[in-house]
């Protein structure tokens, strides 16, 4: 079935598109099953969590399952995601990252952030392929989005407050910018760039999960990326041969340009600016 048009438009012009039902039901709750099971036999510590009181210690989130997992693996380079992707970047990405975030009741979210800083695609940048697994809303800590950060540099980051999110990061906002919510049903996904700021609040349901799969892609043109997202695959599953990007380098700020909020690089002589678009 051709793509939307209007879904692609969407993701030219806004960062991110989501692709309603394109995964069945039946086949999400087999993968729900599939990662629970991989949490009760083969759990493994991430993020640092030794609270045993906090929900993600018995439910952290599964770091490149598809290294691994057969299962995992398919469902990254599965002919439906990388017809979509092929459709709004103009040409076949390659995949480098899975993740399972189980998200139980109480847990916290994760504070708003960009997927370029952690991945470092040069050039270009990265797309995320973040598929709801449960309903998500904000009872339940569905993810947000920040709109008109997609065409933005990679921001300086920031403490977060940890108390509300499980990572220590965060970028700042500046007036005119909010995050809003993507209210998402089980086989919805989410397809976004890595410059789109985003993250989620914490699931304050006391009987409800927020699970969400999630795969990391980079553009085909790429010519490298961070160390820890090495091997890179092509969508048929086979390895192919990029440079290992290096860490760190200028970040965005803002700044006030004429009453507008302008994000510009930090460090820069001759500053690169990005207007960003704000929520009317």
């Amino acid at each position: 079935m051709p793509i939307p048009t209007a879904n692609i438009s969407e993701f030219t012009a806004q960062g991110y598109t989501i692709a309603r039902g394109l995964f069945p039901q039946a086949e999400v709750a087999q993968l729900r099953e599939h990662f629970l099971w991989i949490n009760k036999e083969h759990r493994r510590v991430s993020d640092n969590i030794t609270d045993e009181s906090d929900p993600l210690a018995k439910y952290p989130r599964v770091m490149q399952p598809h290294r691994w997992d057969e299962t995992s693996l398919n469902w990254m380079i599965d002919p439906r995601l990388n017809e979509w992707m092929t459709a709004i970047l103009g040409r076949e990405p390659y995949a480098v990252q899975t993740m399972f975030y189980f998200k139980p009741p109480g847990a916290r979210g994760q504070a708003l952030h960009q997927d370029q800083f952690y991945l470092r695609v040069d050039p270009g940048t990265c797309v995320a392929a973040w598929m709801a697994v449960d309903r998500c809303d904000e009872e339940n800590g569905c993810l947000r989005i920040v709109p008109g950060t997609h065409d933005i540099p990679v921001l300086c980051t920031v403490d977060a407050d940890t108390d509300v999110s499980f990572v220590n990061d965060t970028v700042e906002l500046p007036p005119g910018y909010e995050p809003i919510p993507l209210v998402m049903e089980p086989g919805d996904v989410l397809f976004f760039n890595g410059q789109l700021v985003h993250g989620s609040y914490l699931n304050s349901t006391t009987d409800r999960f927020r699970c969400a799969l999630i795969s990391h892609y980079i553009v085909g043109e790429a010519e490298a990326v961070a160390k820890w997202y090495h091997p890179v695959l092509r969508m048929d599953g086979t390895e192919v041969e990029l440079g290992v990007s290096e860490q760190g380098g200028p970040c965005g700020v803002w700044v006030d340009r004429d009453g507008e909020q302008v994000a510009v690089l930090e460090g820069v002589e001759m500053r690169l600016e990005h207007r960003s678009r704000r929520r009317a």
